[in-house]
């Protein structure tokens, strides 16, 4: 199938834009959205290129995102490079798994509705979030053995371990090595991907647009999200 040098030219762009900024939206870059919404040839364009870089190219209502698979280390974050943004100096694999768990937690309290969304909650507090995360790993300890973790996937006795390594600081210290200090080093990262809107003022969190579409189309849609939630409310598989 050949292609005309204006549909390669226009992909090439759309592309080069969803490499700069990850998502192209039609209120923003309408031109260029439409270019790829409304035909199919530039859509397999763009596509292809998105898997030549390991991406996945997905149109959410109206939003075009650019996703890096999970093994794609150049645009998207190694284990290795969350693990120094997310942790402390010298940080185990206990922390770096304790960091994803948080984040797992925060989605599970945001969306877990079965209607048109999944979004069940506009907001949470930074607290509630915290008492969460106590429970959930508190629970989890106590109603699975070591080898009942393994067959779970989660490890809920070690990151339990690292989370009560962490001190309590109520003055609201930002060092990793404090609880308060570990989440907000967390919800600055996702604030920064724009997946959250973190209101440090009133310790409050709000879901974005981009999030919520992500959660809805395609997370959601995932065998892998259902096993992890049905996990942390401690119901059998």
């Amino acid at each position: 199938m050949a292609y005309e040098m204006e549909e390669i030219r226009m992909g090439q762009e759309i592309f080069y834009y969803l490499l700069e900024y990850h998502e192209l939206g039609e209120e923003v870059q309408e031109r260029l959205y439409r270019g790829y919404a409304e035909n199919e040839r530039i859509q397999n364009l763009v596509k292809s290129q998105g898997e030549a870089a390991q991406c996945d190219i997905e149109r959410y209502g109206n939003v075009v995102y650019l996703i890096p698979k999970e093994d794609n280390a150049f645009l998207g974050f190694s284990k290795a490079q969350l693990k120094q943004v997310l942790c402390k100096s010298g940080g185990t694999d206990k922390d770096y798994y304790l960091s994803q768990f948080v984040i797992l937690t925060l989605l599970v309290e945001f969306y877990d509705g079965q209607g048109a969304t999944s979004k069940t909650r506009d907001y949470m507090r930074v607290g509630e979030l915290q008492n969460c995360i106590s429970n959930r790993l508190k629970e989890g300890s106590e109603r699975m053995d070591e080898e009942e973790e393994e067959r779970a996937g989660i490890a809920f006795s070690n990151m339990s371990e690292a989370y009560e390594a962490l001190k309590s600081d109520e003055k609201g210290s930002r060092a990793k090595t404090t609880k308060e200090g570990f989440l907000y080093h967390i919800l600055n990262f996702l604030q920064k991907q724009g997946l959250i809107e973190y209101v440090e003022e009133d310790e409050m969190i709000k879901t974005t647009k981009k999030l919520d579409n992500f959660m809805d189309w395609n997370l959601l849609n995932q065998n892998n999200f259902q096993r992890v939630r049905r996990v942390l409310e401690g119901k059998n598989e």
